[in-house]
């Protein structure tokens, strides 16, 4: 077994850290969930040229989208208040 097939277990495991802080009622983890989250897609991308599993990649290239829009529009909000 390579050992790149050992990526997909911390990416599962940042994934699910990810989605806690961004859960968070505090605003420095939301923040931090949004790095982490970011961190999580670039592993599943790198596992996922690996493996051939192109539908994944395609999919954290999309959750990675929706992430950063988020924080956009997150910021904005904040600027017109």
């Amino acid at each position: 077994m390579e050992y790149i097939d050992w990526l997909q277990w911390p990416a599962m495991l940042i994934t699910v850290a990810a989605a806690w802080l961004v859960a968070s009622k505090q605003l420095r983890r939301r923040n931090l969930g949004f790095w982490v989250f970011m961190v999580s897609n670039v592993l599943w991308i790198i596992w996922g040229l690996y493996s051939h599993a192109y539908a994944l990649i395609v999919l954290q290239l999309c959750l990675g989208a929706m992430n950063i829009r988020g924080a956009i529009k997150t910021e904005t909000d904040k600027r017109a208040a």
